[in-house]
Order: C-alpha cells, then sequence, then structure tokens
C-alpha cells in the first residue's frame, strides 16, 4: 500500500487473460504453489507467475524451478516471492539465479563463471557489451558485524543484500548509511559504483571506482570493475593501466584470465606503440 492507495488484487479469471494461461500452465504453477485458488493476488505474485512461466517456456522442468526457490527461501528468509525477487536463468540445462550480471547456484551459493567460450578474446568481449563485474561479496572478517546498525560493513553488508535482491534504491541508501559512520568505507564506495553501472550510469560508476581507489590504491576489484566501465565508456587507453594493476594485485583467480583476454583486445602483442 502506498500513499494511502490499496493495492490491486488479480482473480483467477483476469490471471488467466494477462498471462495466457493454458490449462496445461495452469497445472504446471498449481505444483509450484504459485496458483492457490480463484482470488487474492497481487502484482508481486502476478510478476512472480509471469517469471515462472518464462522459464517454463525456456524449457526448466517444474521440479528445477520448485528446487531453486526452495534453495532460495532457505538461504534467503525474507524473500516473500522469490521469483519477483531474484532473477533465475536457464543456462543450458542448469537453473541459475542471477544478480549483478553474476550468475550463482542457488542451491549453493557458489558463483558461476562460464569460461567455456571459444575463445577468451570473446570472452572479453563479450563482457565489454554485459558489463560483467566481479561478484558482489561481504568481507568475510565483518560477519559479526551483518547488522549492527552502528558499523559501516554492516550497513554496506545490508546493502549486498538488497542489491542481490534487486532493490536497487534501498541497496543505495544503505551504501550511504555505511558511508555516513566512515567515510573511508571504501566497499561502499565501489559497491555504490556497481550500483551505478546496473543503472547504466557509466560516468557515475568510473567517479565511484576511482574514489575508492583513492581510498584504498591497491583494491584489486575497483581496479577491474573501473578497467570495464572505462573500456565500455570507449576510453581503452585509460582501461589498459587498470587491467595491468589488477594483474598484479590477482594474477591466479578465473577473473585474471578475463582480465589478460581483456589486455588482448585492448593492447595486442605487437600492436602500435603509445
Amino acid at each position: 500500500m502506498s500513499g494511502g492507495q490499496a493495492e490491486r488484487i488479480y482473480g483467477m479469471r483476469e490471471l488467466t487473460r494477462i498471462l495466457t494461461l493454458t490449462p496445461r500452465r495452469i497445472g504446471q504453477l498449481r505444483r509450484l504453489d504459485l496458483l492457490r485458488g480463484d482470488s487474492g493476488y497481487t502484482f508481486r505474485d502476478l510478476l512472480a507467475l509471469r517469471a515462472a512461466g518464462s522459464l517454463l517456456d525456456a524449457g526448466a522442468s517444474v521440479r528445477q524451478i520448485r528446487q531453486a526457490l526452495d534453495a532460495l527461501r532457505r538461504t534467503n528468509p525474507g524473500l516473500e516471492q522469490p521469483l519477483a525477487e531474484i532473477r533465475l536463468v536457464l543456462d543450458g540445462s542448469r537453473l541459475l539465479a542471477q544478480s549483478d550480471r553474476v550468475k550463482f547456484d542457488p542451491r549453493t551459493g557458489q558463483t558461476v563463471l562460464d569460461l567455456d567460450t571459444p575463445s577468451l578474446e570473446e570472452a572479453a568481449a563479450a563482457t565489454l557489451v554485459t558489463g560483467l563485474v566481479r561478484p558482489l561479496a561481504p568481507p568475510v572478517e565483518q560477519a559479526e558485524t551483518w547488522f549492527d546498525p552502528t558499523y559501516a560493513a554492516a550497513w554496506n553488508n545490508l546493502g549486498l543484500l538488497l542489491h542481490r535482491m534487486g532493490r536497487l534504491d534501498e541497496a543505495g541508501k544503505a551504501y550511504e548509511s555505511a558511508l555516513d559512520q566512515d567515510a573511508t568505507c571504501c566497499e561502499a564506495v565501489y559497491n555504490l559504483g556497481s550500483l551505478a553501472e546496473d543503472r547504466g550510469d557509466l560516468d557515475d560508476a568510473v567517479r565511484c571506482y576511482r574514489q575508492a581507489l583513492d581510498l584504498s590504491p591497491d583494491y584489486a576489484d575497483a581496479h577491474f570493475n573501473l578497467a570495464g566501465a572505462l573500456a565500455r565508456g570507449g576510453r581503452a587507453d585509460e582501461a589498459i593501466a587498470h587491467w595491468q594493476r589488477y594483474l598484479e594485485l590477482d594474477s591466479g583467480s578465473p577473473w585474471a584470465r578475463i582480465a589478460r583476454a581483456h589486455l588482448e583486445v585492448l593492447d595486442p602483442p605487437g600492436g602500435p606503440p603509445e
């Protein structure tokens, strides 16, 4: 309810018309516990039903979707309607959750980095278009302050959760609260950069990543994301230095392979001297 206006409630007849439900699809949605009678469906329910229908159309099975939803509810008890709050995508035979352009298995929470492409050069080109960034992850050593509102780390971690759920405005406020607690919290500034990328504001993303590096010059993830944002913004010459610095800081991870691939695209061996 917002501004005193009652939330619209949909009946089964409206759902059938809006979603073009067939008897077979109605049966599938009932097995997913997304249909529970003739009336009482909110707009969020409508979004969840539409998302489930899209997954079924793409070839996901009812069992796959149920397993993913059960896992998301176990790991995120606060989720009221997972399909309306977290995007699920069918990747081959796997059903993955996707957040911040990073896919993860909802059953394990493990990030899935697909490097099985014809070449790393193609992978690099693809990430320039899609804006692949290092995954958002709260620092392990700060777990004890996860929800304590007096700590910058806690506000930052809350922002991460909201960000993963797609609640971008709330995530931004949480990151800003982290900075109110500690103006030197480079993780919060970095995450504001990622948030800006999600909103399509590359200039603001670059500004935030640079600010994070001002606070912590050896912040590897900030170098990685800044390089990607610069490259997508047509500023390849500036991006090269940050890919190189990232590799100096992190040379052995799968993300380092992508950084090297970007360098091969932007600064190929034997290319013209700068």
